[in-house]
């Protein structure tokens, strides 16, 4: 019986191509965490004791005596970019990270230190399409790289480039997928043939000193243990003896990866893994995944010890994700251990929803016009965290109760229960989770959601009101407007509008203020205000509107009640929802300086989200520019993420929530999520709860840039600390003393942050100090204490 267990734990020339161009990245895990998937796993290595595997863009170590996983992405200095090839030089401790458009990264293994090398990314007489890392094949200090333009060398001790060898005729580029060491040559499997050049010739970078031993396309070239095996792309694998080819094997799938350690082969295909010994080719070990872990594999390697380590992935077209690693032995190859850290089921984010502390993700969606059928992971499930722990939906166990169940999107959690969310389908309805468990699926059979046409019901933006109803929008319906309350549907008609309904493409938001105002966006239609009452519409959507698009991407009301919407062509706000409502709405950009220049903010930028801390400040999520982080009017950009100077795997934010509690910025991309620790709490009613940490601040606490915090504080307060004799040590107060502004005690929302200096700029001495909280609206008092050692 199988069993399973998880541990989640160029062109010619004669000198060099490159020039050293390295950059050492930058570790990001004070502030920083990242949420990557390690269920799909592109490559593996191993060290004695270790073994490394490459996800889609993040990498985590297994060891093998102990069961520890450790993770690296772009929290640690990760590029966060596709990787393809990996390979481990246990002399020299490092671990070699080969991406598709070039890069490679170094990870020091003992120092925990990575190194970009971007020479190959940079150099722009090979095509973007020709950078790709194919293969590493490490030799004492030399590694050949193998690309899609031909063979590099890369010295290990120096750190740099030596040569590189355009192999194809008349020096062309051609796709070189593995290099192998025989006899005193390297052998290069290529698209066009088998090609070998000797390794004392010094002129290698001439490609007629290559000789092509063979043609057709080839995917792999192995040797061991004096023999040299090559897998060709019609699925088999020779032997290369006396000058001629023998064939050894052939298989149902494309072979994926060929490897070798000591005597023995590995030969990894879709569908299975098999281990040969060298001298006769007999069959080792044979895996094939099992009905528990149905699976694709994608590499594969054996170590000292007989065990096997295979890497999956998933299958997108029936919406299932990989496993990781499965771990197995020669003595039991149906016996499986599933090694991965614990992870969300994709990197592919769409879209997330946080309410007390349990996060929502999904990884369907749709595309910029709200066509769900051009995404490439339409079939999956849904990603949900809560307590330091992914506890995933499958796709699979949606099926049990839908049909169709593709393209999930938008998310409402109940405000009352977390643990039940709504997720918007946009094929088949509305999916209700309880318990991590699908429920319900709401459709036009059971309520008044109805389809465009056949079974696809193009459901969007759903919210909760201030009174518990759902709203949940219908797109390219004549009644897009539905209500769940006390389990019974109403829908409404937007034909005084929309007609017909599908004249819109989708609805990107709805939203209510604190008026019970509903605001909806809309692709064709701009911002939407209906009252359900008199059924009295008012839109905004056009230029002499002050509107730069009628594709309305994202609404927020912030804490002054203004209407902020981002739209697929920048920014706009109306300050006063009531004109609005009135039909009277005026629509504004933000005007800043920039060297004297007035401009507009996020000018033809398209905005995917806007989220208000607790300071009433902006978050704003683009497509292209990364995460901007505003001040309340938008006149000063506290932070521009991007990239560049963040672990953001990706320019392109698609979705951005903020935990009001802890005040933790979580930001979706199609390639990870990653949260920052803002510090911008939401204010709470009273200072009841207000509390000081850490308590005492001990001496190996940083409290200059750490910061002493003062929680759950009230929306408008006065703050003095004080030394044991009464004198006055710091004083902020809310609306004045706001953050990044330089104050050594500063409020950014619901907490203040005290750098631990006086008012004359000097660390305070050991001692015990008061904290005096007042609340200038309520004059509720409270007095904390909080010792300071040094």
């Amino acid at each position: 019986m199988t069993q399973n267990k998880c541990f989640f734990l160029l062109l010619f020339i004669c000198t060099s191509l490159f020039t050293s161009n390295k950059a050492t990245a930058q570790d990001y895990s004070d502030d920083w965490i990242g949420y990557f998937s390690y269920l799909n796993i592109k490559d593996v290595s191993q060290g004695d004791t270790k073994v490394y595997v490459a996800a889609d863009n993040a990498i985590f170590s297994y060891d093998k005596n102990t069961n520890e996983i450790i993770t690296l992405s772009t929290i640690q200095g990760l590029s966060g970019e596709t990787i393809t090839n990996i390979n481990y030089s246990e002399v020299n401790e490092l671990l070699l990270i080969g991406y598709d458009n070039g890069l490679i990264q170094v990870y020091d293994e003992y120092n925990q230190t990575i190194l970009s090398v971007v020479d190959i990314v940079e150099k722009p007489t090979i095509p973007q399409a020709n950078k790709s890392i194919n293969h590493f094949n490490i030799v004492d200090d030399n590694v050949y790289i193998s690309t899609n333009y031909g063979i590099s060398v890369y010295n290990l001790e120096a750190l740099e480039f030596g040569d590189t060898y355009y192999i194809g005729t008349n020096s062309e580029q051609i796709t070189v997928t593995q290099t192998a060491i025989f006899e005193g040559y390297v052998y290069a499997a290529t698209g066009t043939g088998i090609k070998r050049g000797l390794l004392s010739n010094p002129n290698l970078i001439d490609y007629q000193e290559w000789e092509q031993i063979i043609g057709f396309s080839w995917s792999g070239v192995e040797a061991v243990e004096g023999k040299l095996f090559m897998a060709r792309n019609n699925r088999r694998i020779y032997e290369y003896i006396n000058n001629g080819f023998q064939e050894k094997s052939f298989y149902a799938n494309s072979i994926k990866d060929l490897r070798a350690f000591d005597n023995q082969l590995i030969v990894t295909t879709e569908s299975e893994l098999n281990v040969y010994n060298s001298d006769d080719f007999s069959n080792v070990a044979h895996v094939v995944a099992t009905a528990d872990f149905d699976t694709k594999f994608t590499c594969g390697l054996i170590d000292a010890s007989n065990s096997i380590y295979v890497g999956t992935t998933g299958n997108p077209a029936i919406g299932k994700s990989g496993f990781g690693i499965l771990k197995t032995t020669i003595n039991d190859v149906a016996l499986f251990d599933e090694i991965h850290p614990d992870g969300p089921l994709l990197n592919d984010f769409f879209k997330i929803k946080i309410e007390s502390g349990h996060i929502y993700a999904t990884h369907g969606g749709y595309d910029v016009y709200f066509n769900p059928y051009t995404v490439s992971n339409s079939r999956s499930g849904v990603s949900h965290y809560f307590n330091d722990f992914w506890q995933n939906i499958e796709y699979d166990s949606i099926l049990e109760i839908a049909s169709n169940p593709r393209s999930l999107s938008n998310i409402s959690i109940h405000p009352n229960n977390p643990n039940i969310a709504y997720i918007s389908s946009s094929i088949s309805g509305l999916l209700k989770l309880e318990n991590n468990i699908p429920v319900q699926f709401y459709n036009g059979d059971n309520s008044t959601i109805q389809p465009f046409f056949t079974v696809n019901h193009f459901v969007h933006a759903s919210t909760f009101d201030s009174e518990g109803s759902l709203w949940v929008m219908n797109s390219r319906s004549d009644y897009p407007l539905n209500r769940l309350k006390d389990d019974q549907w109403t829908s409404y008609s937007f034909l005084d509008l929309i007609d017909p309904g599908t004249n819109n493409q989708g609805f990107s938001s709805i939203i209510f203020d604190d008026n019970d105002n509903m605001f909806i966006g809309s692709h064709n239609y701009g911002v939407i205000n209906y009252d359900i009452n008199s059924s009295n519409f008012n839109h905004i959507s056009e230029e002499e509107e002050g509107m730069p698009s009628t594709a309305v991407k994202t609404l927020t009301i912030d804490n002054n009640g203004q209407l902020w919407l981002g739209t697929d062509k920048g920014l706009r706000i109306v300050y006063n929802t009531d004109q609005f409502v009135n039909g009277e709405a005026e629509v504004d950009n933000i005007v800043v300086l920039d060297d004297g220049i007035a401009r507009e903010l996020l000018f033809q930028q398209y905005i995917t989200d806007i989220e208000v801390d607790g300071s009433n400040n902006k978050w704003v999520a683009t497509l292209d520019t990364g995460l901007y982080y505003f001040s309340s009017d938008g006149q000063e950009t506290i932070f521009h993420f991007t990239k560049d100077n963040s672990p953001l795997p990706t320019n392109d934010i698609l979705d951005v929530d903020i935990d009001d509690v802890n005040g933790v910025v979580y930001i979706a991309t199609d390639k990870g999520m990653i949260s920052y620790k803002s510090e911008a709490s939401k204010p709470q009613v009273t200072l009841e709860n207000a509390y000081v940490y850490p308590n005492p601040v001990r001496p190996n606490f940083n409290i200059i840039s750490d910061k002493v915090k003062i929680r759950d504080l009230s929306e408008n307060v006065n703050i003095k600390i004080l030394d044991i004799e009464g004198n006055l040590v710091a004083e902020a107060e809310t609306n004045t003393n706001s953050r990044f502004k330089g104050y050594n005690l500063e409020i950014d929302g619901g907490t203040a942050l005290w750098n631990g200096k006086n008012l004359g700029g000097n660390i305070v001495a050991s001692g015990v100090y008061l904290i005096m909280l007042n609340d200038l609206d309520t004059f509720e008092t409270k007095v904390l204490k909080v010792m300071v050692v040094r």
